[in-house]
């Protein structure tokens, strides 16, 4: 048995990892790349059993890496990478089957892609549906719009949306919650085809 297998024992990274590590906190984008490779595969296999599809898992994968990267200060060289990295992938992927996720990545990309001077898009169109959603996004309080407008729009997390708001993350939580009840009531108030476009679990 390895001394990182054994009963109460913690976990330690290999050697080599950590030094991995180590350079890609100085940017050393080859120690990185090292870094994705070794630990890709399980990644992208974690999210495809939440998420039940490839380009979803595929997306979700790489979004897992770039949180990765840019918490890297923050990790514990000494811990084994992959088990953070897999924590972040289901974070990830359980957000996107939960709730509007998988429809707000759909939108999200179309919203990123949508000419900003241009004639309104046709109806039932990808771009239709970010442009209306975020008419709804519109309508909500303040308070609620910011976390819409940082969780999806922005894609950040719990942690850096209350950091971003500067307040506790169990408020950051609770307003995500009141937010997302909110903009179901208008998107089924005022919108009722996006609702059917979008979708709900």
């Amino acid at each position: 048995m390895d001394a990182a297998d054994a009963p109460g024992e913690r976990p330690t990274a290999d050697p080599a990892e950590a030094e991995l590590v180590r350079r890609a906190r100085r940017r050393d984008e080859a120690a990185w790349e090292a870094l994705v490779g070794r630990h890709q595969e399980p990644v992208f296999r974690l999210a495809y059993l939440i998420l039940g599809d490839a380009a979803e898992a595929e997306d979700a994968a790489q979004e897992a890496f770039v949180r990765a990267y840019l918490a890297l200060a923050r990790f514990d060289e000494a811990r084994p990478l992959r088990p953070w990295l897999l924590s972040i992938a289901a974070n990830l992927a359980r957000n996107r089957r939960r709730g509007l996720g998988r429809a707000w990545a759909a939108v999200q990309r179309a919203f990123l892609t949508e000419p900003r001077h241009h004639d309104p898009p046709p109806d039932g169109t990808p771009a239709s549906d970010a442009r209306r959603l975020r008419q709804a996004v519109e309508r909500l309080r303040p308070d609620a719009r910011d976390v819409v407008y940082l969780r999806y729009f922005l894609g950040l997390s719990e942690a850096e949306t209350a950091a971003a708001l500067d307040i506790p993350p169990g408020t950051a939580k609770s307003r995500h919650s009141r937010a997302l009840a909110q903009l179901r009531a208008v998107i089924d108030a005022d919108f009722p085809d996006l609702g059917e476009a979008l979708g709900s679990d």
